[in-house]
């Protein structure tokens, strides 16, 4: 069997590792090609030599020659490029038959779109180029060929319990609705009158899941599942009034598909990355990921709940700009990265996020998103107004 080729951008952060473990478990299915960091020039290096990268590329240009450097000093073959265009390459090299897509924000935009572009197998994990140019970048893939599968852990879940044929519609498939599992986060019990006083340490303090401080912070406002609500509309062509949002504390089932027929198919699994890479990965098949098994009889205890939208405005916010479409998506994005940036920063408090959100949406107009530069310039308007809601208010 030929060994796929993969290209790893935002190989040195959580989702990265991750699928650096899944290869070195099913190195006869798969070799690294290019792996990709935005500043972490020594975990970059090595992981180029223990997995024989072709490509290194470090997202910062003034770390170009630190890189090629590490890379010489540790006896790694991998060339040294940086920036915008280097990503670009990593994403669609020839060689390259799979990226997975793991750069957290906007930044990961225009490496996911080339890896569209050259038609590639693309591993989702990077949600915002569904969330803030969905429409684009599925009409993109579709007429390069490329292939979009989901690596979060919920729409891989969903993934793996839909039918063959929903890509023309949930309604053809039989699908009544898509049901989103959230944890609830590190504050879901914690009163909100109190989360004026959560410090980024609290925030990003997940209780289930291993995740980046901007994702952890994300979760812990259920903006990450407002960002995944969007998403599935998306990946699986469902209408807004066909996603739901359950608060799952245990983390085991991991999303839901109801059926026209009252069946609901759920997958489940112990809280762990692994498991969707490696489904990803060997699509249509399986391969081994590394995970502990889950052990169905100690579960005793699986509880739902509906979100509290009034306590955590994040996931309405989402809801609002899914349904608004167009511009709405990519000002939702935006106004939060620069949201939770202050708050990571200590210079706004966490009860602030939703508040900067919704003010920079009201100000800032809908209207149509034809292609990427449209999204881009979206994007500029929302970060500049909602910067300067951070300076007007907190200096």
């Amino acid at each position: 069997m030929k060994r796929e080729n993969v290209s790893i951008l935002g190989s040195t952060g959580s989702i990265g590792k991750s699928t650096l473990d899944v290869i070195s478990r099913n190195q006869d299915r798969f070799r690294v090609a290019a792996l990709t960091a935005n500043r972490n020039v020594a975990d970059l290096a090595a992981q180029c030599a223990d997995f024989d990268a072709r490509l290194a590329v470090i997202a910062d240009t003034t770390l170009e020659r630190e890189l090629a450097d590490e890379l010489k000093a540790r006896g790694a073959r991998a060339e040294a490029m940086s920036g915008e265009a280097g990503l670009r390459q990593a994403a669609g090299m020839e060689e390259t038959d799979t990226v997975m897509a793991a750069i957290v924000g906007a930044a990961g935009l225009n490496s996911t779109f080339e890896a569209a572009r050259r038609g590639k197998k693309i591993l989702l994990a990077n949600k915002e180029s569904l969330v803030i140019a969905g429409e684009v970048f599925v009409a993109e893939a579709r007429k390069n060929q490329a292939s979009i599968l989901p690596v979060d852990s919920e729409h891989n879940a969903i993934f793996q319990a839909m039918p063959q044929g929903f890509e023309h519609g949930l309604d053809d498939a039989g699908v009544e609705k898509i049901i989103l599992t959230a944890s609830g986060g590190p504050f879901r019990t914690l009163p909100a009158d109190q989360f004026s006083a959560v410090t980024p340490e609290q925030a990003c303090n997940h209780p289930n899941w291993s995740m980046g401080r901007k994702i952890s912070v994300d979760s812990a406002t259920l903006m990450n599942k407002g960002l995944e609500v969007i998403e599935a509309r998306w990946l699986f062509s469902a209408h807004p009034d066909q996603i739901e949002v359950l608060v799952h504390p245990q983390s085991i089932v991991h999303s839901m598909v109801t059926y026209r027929d009252g069946s609901v198919l759920a997958q489940m699994g112990t809280p762990d990355m692994r498991t969707p890479i490696a489904y990803a990965l060997a699509w249509p098949g399986r391969i081994e990921a590394g995970v502990e098994r889950l052990n169905l009889a100690q579960m005793n205890d699986l509880s739902f709940e509906k979100p509290d939208l009034a306590k955590f405005p994040c996931l309405q916010l989402a809801f609002e700009a899914m349904s608004a479409g167009a511009s709405a998506p990519v000002t939702l994005n935006a106004s939060n990265e620069v949201a939770v940036a202050a708050f990571l920063e200590g210079k706004i408090g966490f009860d602030q996020i939703p508040r900067l959100v919704r003010d920079v949406m009201e100000r800032i107009s809908v209207t149509a998103v034809k292609n990427l530069d449209d999204v881009m310039e979206h994007d500029r308007q929302a970060r500049s107004a909602a910067q300067q809601w951070v300076t007007k208010f907190y200096g």
